[in-house]
């Protein structure tokens, strides 16, 4: 355990933002299952679901939680799912 007062701060820190970073990968997951769940029950509103998860992947990229380009592959994958 830290015993510096910056390092016991700097511990905390990183145990707020591995707990905010988890709960938006876990988001971004959930999405995607629903994205998912809807094209393949030959949902009407797949395409508002879609919009959603590409917004919710740039955000997360822009934020650092996950990096530009895996937001673009999955932003990619998704359309390509859906167009099929």
């Amino acid at each position: 355990m830290a015993n510096h007062k910056s390092a016991i701060k700097r511990a905390k820190q990183s145990q707020g933002r591995r707990l905010r970073n988890r709960s938006a990968k876990t988001t971004l997951k959930t999405l995607e299952k629903k994205l998912r769940a809807v094209k393949e029950a030959g949902g009407e509103n797949s395409d508002e679901i879609l919009r959603k998860n590409q917004s919710a992947l740039h955000k997360a990229a822009k934020k650092g939680i996950i990096h530009k380009k895996t937001a673009s592959r999955k932003i990619s994958r998704l359309f390509k799912f859906m167009n099929a």
